[in-house]
């Protein structure tokens, strides 16, 4: 990283005041230096492409004449920098997307509680006490480290509520996705079955370092 360059670090929230908007900016920080370090290797491909390792000397031992020796070094010292600063970012989306989701499962288990006093506080018909939620989808893949890993979710889990999306509704994987572009950086219920055990989730869709705002797979249920 340049002098002009600001620490990675700088400004990074305390442990417990994460919010989805710092997530968002570490995000942003992480595409800016990206950007950055490859403005540096087009700079040394328009210097003979002469990347990070070949000399800069020639065979007589004299520096080159055919290439702008400063720029290249200069190039060279950026690319490290800013390849150290790209790893300590990611640390930081990391250990940001892990806090989190820490504090709402913390607000989800109350939340649970909560509801299974009230669920035994009314006097349900046994029936209706018993009947077994009905999933509409399924989860066959999960990346590690994605928003949907950090939430909960497991493979083999059938979804049985994914925001307003529900049995009733529930008409292709387009609805899920439709609720998913529309909720970037939102959290959103997700009531899944899990070894005949009902779970409720919240997940919050956005950017990580994978592909898409969830990081898994879903399969719609055949019924």
């Amino acid at each position: 990283m340049s002098e002009k360059e600001e620490e990675p670090s700088a400004g990074f929230p305390r442990a417990g005041a994460v919010t989805v908007s710092d997530v968002q900016e570490l995000i942003r920080r992480k595409e800016e230096i990206e950007a950055q370090i490859k403005a540096n290797y087009d700079l040394l491909e328009s210097q003979k492409d002469i990347g990070m390792n070949q000399p800069l000397v020639d065979c007589e031992g004299y520096p080159r004449s055919d290439v702008d020796l400063y720029q290249v070094r200069t190039a060279r010292h950026n690319i490290v920098c800013l390849q150290n600063d790209h790893k300590a970012v990611m640390k930081q989306v990391e250990d940001a997307l892990h806090q989190l989701h820490a504090r709402d499962k913390e607000k989800q288990a109350r939340d649970m509680a909560e509801a299974h006093e009230e669920a035994v506080s009314c006097n349900l018909g046994q029936s209706e006490a018993l009947a077994p939620p009905q999933a509409f989808a399924k989860v066959n893949s999960i990346s590690p480290g994605s928003p949907a890993s950090l939430a909960g979710l497991q493979v083999d889990d059938e979804i049985v509520e994914f925001g307003s999306v529900n049995t009733q509704n529930f008409q292709s994987l387009q609805n899920i996705s439709n609720v998913v572009q529309h909720s970037e950086g939102k959290p959103l219920n997700v009531t899944v079955t899990r070894r005949g055990e009902k779970h409720q989730l919240r997940l919050v869709p956005m950017r990580w370092a994978g592909k898409g705002l969830l990081g898994c797979n879903i399969i719609p249920l055949q019924r």
